[in-house]
């Protein structure tokens, strides 16, 4: 059986899409409001339709009238065990999953994964992590959504081990609480959540001189211990300072693996000497059943996602326009080995684009080889433009810079191929800028804000400086900005499940606002 994961988030036309294309006739959900969800758009294969939770008279007659069966998976469970099936240990070459990767432009593509793909990658990532391996004792807690890769590996490696994995609650507001309650000792951790933490210490000490100085006295002390390879929560420091953020994260973390984005440096810093743990960082793709690098316990350096795993092999290639040359050991990242998938999906053009003759597949992210054989990744191939003068714009480089002002909570670059120059769009932070509103005798709510002149001005003067710092050219940095109160998120279509900016739809939902700025600087 191959297992395809379907959620929600994606939104109803993708899992209809996926339905249909991968040709399912049963799917497994939890409750009314989904099994509508499925029953909306239910392609003709969808034949039935096995919920955990106790649905509406409505809603069965309503999956009778499209010829779905609907079936309680307590019953499913009973018919189970009374039927003797003989076991069928899978080949290694057999199919384990299709999971569809939500692509910022278009359907999402079924990555092929095999059984092969998957126990490769889990036993590489066992395998580096050495003596820090998860073991019988060892409890994971899980929270990342089970459609990705990460936490799929992350899960089954535990298995493996003999370890165990408890469930959070369901509400990602409640983290903290469920973690108290569990107790980890080992946890798979997104920067979103990472960032969370940082933020919320970053307040609570801003206020007090005291505070803030006791706080960098400790980070320098943690610091200087890590440095010399001492890993530890019991330290002077550690009850005084950081024994808050570790109860939260339930006390007993020793190990913790951070993937699906790019770390701050100075948020990971923080994490290692606050939470007294061993922080692996790691870099991969779902084509590659997750992993492609990861950190070495004993690395403390930040800033970069270590190197190869075991099972794979990486390369670097020229990426002429933009003038990355392997030569200078830079280019886009190409792996080849047994975690790398199969293919996309009834999908061989789209499978042509991405793995070449050799077999290598093409990541679409560029990196870089440091000194000591780690990698870093500094940019992507995709998303690149050209402006009328001939030059190239790489929008989500720019975005990362702007991202560090205080005042930007969300921030999308646009340019177009007739124009000289580019623009933004920008969400503010609400609090920043209400407090600053507050200092400066400004009222008015935030949408009113956003259109206040010396608070457009105000953030725009900070981007400008903030791209200097980070060595923006004249033209990479924006013309003029437009200020939106709500924040793109996945429910308003404008975030993937993985929070990447879906860029068309970005452009195409501002088109207005875009066309105006334009206009002005015309």
């Amino acid at each position: 059986m191959v297992l395809i994961p379907l959620y929600d988030t994606l939104g109803p036309d993708a899992c209809a899409f996926i339905i249909q294309q991968a040709d399912i006739n049963t799917v497994i959900c939890e409750d009314d409001s989904k099994c509508n969800l499925l029953l909306d758009r239910s392609p003709n294969c969808l034949r039935r339709i096995i919920i955990f939770k106790e649905i509406r008279p409505a809603t069965k007659q309503r999956a009778k009238n499209r010829g779905v069966e609907i079936i309680k998976f307590t019953d499913v469970e009973t018919r189970g065990s009374k039927l003797n099936h003989d076991e069928l240990p899978p080949k290694p070459s057999d199919l384990c999953t299709i999971c569809y990767t939500s692509g910022t432009t278009g359907n999402p593509k079924g990555v092929m994964l095999t059984h092969e793909n998957v126990m490769a990658s889990i036993s590489a990532v066992i395998m580096q992590l050495g003596d820090h391996r998860p073991t019988t004792s060892d409890v994971m807690i899980s929270f990342l959504p089970l459609a990705h890769m990460l936490e799929r590996c992350c899960e089954n490696a535990m298995y493996l081990l003999g370890a165990s994995v408890g469930f959070y609650s369901g509400d990602i507001r409640r983290l903290s609480d469920d973690m108290k309650a569990l107790r980890p000792t080992v946890t798979p951790a997104v920067p979103r959540l990472l960032n969370r933490i940082y933020d919320k210490v970053q307040s609570e000490i801003s206020g007090s001189c005291i505070k803030k100085m006791l706080f960098n006295m400790a980070v320098s002390a943690k610091e200087s211990e890590i440095k010399r390879g001492i890993i530890r929560n019991n330290s002077f420091w550690d009850k005084i300072v950081f024994r808050k953020v570790q109860e939260g994260m339930g006390g007993k973390l020793r190990l913790m693996l951070v993937g699906s984005a790019p770390l701050a440096e100075n948020v990971l810093t923080f994490i290692r000497c606050a939470l007294g743990c061993l922080v692996v960082e790691g870099y991969g793709q779902t084509e590659c059943c997750a992993p492609i690098t990861l950190s070495i316990q004993g690395d403390h350096v930040p800033g970069h996602v270590g190197p190869p795993v075991g099972c794979c092999c990486v390369k670097l290639t020229d990426v002429p326009e933009m003038e990355y040359w392997a030569k200078n050991h830079q280019g886009e990242v190409c792996v080849k080995g047994t975690n790398v998938f199969q293919g996309y999906y009834k999908d061989p053009k789209r499978t042509e684009e991405t793995i070449d003759e050799q077999g290598w597949l093409h990541t679409g992210d560029v990196g870089q080889w440091l000194p000591n054989g780690t990698l870093k990744i500094i940019d992507r191939r995709k998303h690149i433009f050209k402006l009328s003068q001939g030059e190239y714009i790489v929008p989500e480089k720019i975005e990362n810079i702007y991202i560090r002002s205080q005042y930007v909570g969300q921030v999308f670059v646009h340019g177009e191929s007739l124009k000289s120059c580019i623009i933004a769009i920008v969400v503010p932070d609400v609090d920043v800028i209400k407090s600053w509103a507050s200092e400066n005798k400004i009222a008015g709510t935030f949408s009113v804000l956003c259109n206040h002149p010396e608070v457009k001005q105000l953030i725009f003067d900070d981007m400008l400086a903030w791209g200097k710092e980070g060595g923006l050219k004249s033209f990479e940095q924006v013309k003029d900005i437009y200020l939106h109160p709500d924040p793109f998120s996945v429910q308003n279509g404008l975030l993937t499940p993985t929070l990447k900016s879906k860029r068309p739809q970005i452009r195409s939902y501002f088109t207005p606002q875009l066309e105006d700025m334009y206009k002005k600087l015309d």
